[in-house]
Parts: structure tokens; C-alpha cells; sequence
């Protein structure tokens, strides 16, 4: 065993098989991947006003969007916080540094693991529910479908991140559980209120939400959740017209809002705090 860990990449691997494991015998995958199975099944059947019935991609995804802005933050935040204060607190993470093992790379073990955790069960369930609806409806861009669940599993993957980092620089699980509350609140709620009302007092919308101007679209960007429906809209071409009919409204996107921008921006969050998470471990008194 010691041998193993001190060679190579594999104690990041073992730490990651370790977080799959453990995830897997308390059925946290298996819960979530039926969540999602029954999620996107019934926002499909039941989703549309006024009647029921297998709707195809473009208005799934379309109502889907903002179910997963808000779910897979909160799994996320859930799977992360008490991934090494946790450890801390039942005295297992003193066992795992008494072993040849750099602190570095029981963070990216670690957060690979999780990261696979929320990954597994996102792909397992939006899969297995949109191969159904193929079959329903006859015709589906699996294609798009496929580019919908990773952009979903990018996001989550910040949202673990960040989670992430609260589990490194608290110190009790009650306390890092408080602070992912907060954070779910502040970027679902309080982060778009102070985006608009800077919009508001700029004169962003005088000329009507047609025509958003450039800055204030930029500016929305500091939010994750944006950069992720952005990228859904920019590759999923059923999408935008569906959702131009549903809101009411349509604009198009200024030039630079590119999918190798949202994409950036979404790694931009995951690689900064887990850098974060590295320093502050590495500092940590154990």
C-alpha cells in the first residue's frame, strides 16, 4: 500500500476510487441518478402549459435549464462541504497524512472523486431519461442532448469547488454546512438582485430586454449559473427559439459571448478555488 501511494499519480487515484466508494455504499449516486431520471421525465410529459405529452429536446432542455441551475448547486454544496472538515472530525484524515501522501494531492483526489460522484449519476440519469424521450418522440439531436449534460456537470463542478474550499478553511461541519446555505442563496438570489438593480440604475433595460446592452450582459457573466444557461443557448439550437416563445422575448447575444467563453469562465471558477483549497489546506494546523 505505501508503496503504491508514493509512486506516481496513483494516491490521487486511490483518493478518488476511496470518494467513489464511499459515495457509492451510502447510495448517494443511486439516489440522485433516480432524481434526475424523474426529473427530466416528467418536466418532458408534464412540462408544457396546458397539455401532456413527450416534448421533444429543444422545450425539454428549455424547462430543464432552470431546474438545474438550482438543483445541481444544492447537490453539489451538499457533496462538498464536508469533504475535509468532515474527515477532520472523525479523526480519519489524520490516518490519510500519517501515510506517504502529499496534502496536494489529497486535495485533487479528493475533489476528482467528488467531482466523478456528481458526474456519474448526472450522465447515468439525464442519459437513461433522454434516451426514453428519443424514443417517445422519434426524433432527438443526441448530439446537443450529450453537450447539455456535460455543460451541466461543468457546472456543478464549480458549485464543488466552491464547496469545496468552505470544507478547508472551516473548522466544524455545522459551520461549513451554514456557509454552502449561504452561498446557494447568494448566487440563486442575491447575486441577481444586486446584477439588476446595477442594470437598473445604468439604464441596461430603457430600451426594452430586446435590447440589453453589451455591458450589462458582460456584467451577468460574474454569475456561474449565467455563463452555463448562456452555453446551453449558444449550442443547443432548439433551445433558443423555444425560449425566445416561452419569456416572451428575444435578443441575440453580442459577438463575444462564445461557448469557448462560458466554457473558460466555468474552468476559471473550478481551477480557482481549487487552487484555494490547495493553499489553504497545505497551511492548515491538523
Amino acid at each position: 500500500m505505501k508503496k503504491i501511494l508514493a509512486s506516481g499519480f496513483y494516491p490521487v487515484l486511490l483518493i478518488a476510487k476511496k470518494e467513489i466508494m464511499d459515495n457509492i455504499r451510502n447510495f448517494w449516486i443511486v439516489l440522485v441518478t433516480a432524481i434526475f431520471i424523474l426529473l427530466t421525465l416528467t418536466v418532458s410529459y408534464f412540462g408544457s402549459l396546458g397539455s401532456t405529452g413527450w416534448n421533444d429536446l429543444g422545450l425539454t432542455v428549455v424547462m430543464m435549464e432552470s431546474q438545474v441551475r438550482f438543483l445541481i448547486p444544492i447537490l453539489a454544496l451538499m457533496l462538498g462541504y464536508a469533504a475535509v472538515v468532515g474527515e477532520i472530525e472523525r479523526g480519519s484524515m489524520d490516518l490519510l497524512l500519517s501515510l506517504p501522501v502529499r496534502r496536494e494531492e489529497i486535495v485533487i483526489g479528493k475533489y476528482m472523486g467528488l467531482s466523478a460522484t456528481l458526474a456519474i449519476p448526472t450522465l447515468l440519469g439525464f442519459g437513461c431519461a433522454g434516451i426514453v424521450i428519443g424514443v417517445m418522440v422519434g426524433e432527438m439531436n443526441y448530439l446537443e442532448y450529450i453537450i447539455f449534460i456535460l455543460s451541466s456537470i461543468l457546472f456543478g463542478m464549480v458549485y464543488l469547488s466552491i464547496s469545496f474550499f468552505l470544507s478547508t478553511i472551516f473548522k466544524r461541519r455545522s459551520t461549513a454546512i451554514g456557509g454552502a446555505i449561504f452561498l446557494w442563496f447568494f448566487f440563486s438570489m442575491i447575486l441577481p438582485m444586486i446584477v439588476v438593480g446595477i442594470g437598473i440604475m445604468g439604464g441596461a433595460f430603457s430600451n426594452g430586454i430586446e435590447n440589453t446592452p453589451s455591458w450589462y450582459l458582460a456584467l451577468s457573466l460574474v454569475n456561474p449559473s449565467s455563463a452555463y444557461s448562456a452555453l446551453i443557448d449558444l449550442n443547443l439550437k432548439p433551445v433558443s427559439p423555444a425560449a425566445a416563445q416561452m419569456s416572451g422575448f428575444s435578443f441575440d447575444y453580442p459577438p463575444f459571448y462564445t461557448s469557448e467563453l462560458m466554457v473558460s469562465i466555468l474552468l476559471a471558477w473550478v481551477v480557482t478555488f481549487v487552487c484555494l483549497s490547495l493553499i489553504v489546506f497545505k497551511r492548515r494546523d491538523i
